[in-house]
């Protein structure tokens, strides 16, 4: 199999990597895109693993990661994981951090600015998401739902307040609907009760909470249609999903933006309340 063109100049950061390898997906060897999938997925673990460690996690050899980092533009295996390492640093600053890191680009921020940078970052979001939904896609999400018994919300961390609109709009609107989520574990166990007339819609962003992942699994496992949105045709929910939405959304100073996440999910639950209409009178004609 040909080499990929190696292009010019490799990302120095995580999210310009995490784009590149997104776009030479479809042109990669089947081994180059296994690889690229489980560092996405795993991005801790490529951070702090060995070669070897996160070759055999990835099923491939050694000498994959090499061709990888070489096919992405870098001059090896190390340099690749160091992109890894400094979204990890990144990653783990607080808040405080965050604005302290802020100052230090500008001296002082003013109100006014803070406000105009995540309005635009929203409205960056909310545009890109306006130019890439497919329509005939958010209409088949929509009827899986809306043909659920039941529908299971599945979300962690910065996920979370999106299941929480679709649980608040589902609930108001009179359809049923579960939370994968309790105080005291149980979640394994909510799984075991949804059927294949149920439907799961699951919300989950890079670096992928593992128990969204986790539960996930389970309910494909149990011929539960799930519906997801998430960030990356490498995100674990892909593989798993009936229908998957991408949506990138755009930051502000570290601070991610959920305001095309969110329309969406505005927008869903109406959708599946006036899908349940159509099919009720259809219903009732026959």
């Amino acid at each position: 199999m040909n080499e990929i063109a190696k292009p010019a100049g490799a990302p120095r950061d995580f999210e310009s990597l995490r784009g590149l390898m997104v776009a030479m997906k479809d042109a990669m060897p089947k081994r180059l895109a296994q690889v690229a999938a489980y560092s996405l997925a795993n991005p801790d673990d490529v951070a702090f693993g060995t070669a070897a460690s996160i070759a055999a996690a990835s099923e491939v050899q050694p000498s994959t990661l090499v061709r990888l980092a070489r096919h992405l533009g870098y001059d090896g295996f190390s340099d690749l994981q160091s992109i890894f390492r400094s979204r990890l640093k990144e990653r783990h600053l607080s808040y405080e951090e965050r604005l302290s890191k802020l100052e230090e680009q500008g001296n002082h921020v003013e109100e006014t600015e803070l406000l105009r940078g995540f309005l635009n970052a929203a409205a960056q979001s909310i545009s890109r998401l306006v130019a890439t939904v497919d329509p005939a896609q958010f209409a088949q999400a929509v009827d899986i739902l809306a043909r659920a018994e039941t529908i299971h919300l599945i979300a962690k961390r910065r996920a979370y307040p999106i299941t929480a609109h679709v649980a608040y709009a589902l609930g108001k609107l009179g359809i049923r609907y579960a939370m994968v989520a309790s105080p005291n574990g149980v979640e394994p166990e909510m799984v075991q009760f949804a059927t294949p007339r149920d439907a799961a819609f699951a919300v989950s962003f890079s670096p992928y909470a593992a128990e969204s992942v986790t539960y996930a699994h389970a309910f494909a496992e149990r011929g539960v249609p799930l519906v997801s949105l998430t960030d990356s045709a490498f995100s674990p929910l892909s593989g798993l999903s009936t229908v998957w939405f991408e949506i990138a959304e755009s930051d502000y100073a570290g601070f991610r933006s959920i305001s095309a996440s969110m329309a969406l999910a505005m927008a869903l639950p109406v959708a599946v309340a006036e899908k349940r209409r159509q099919l009720e009178r259809a219903r009732a004609s026959e």
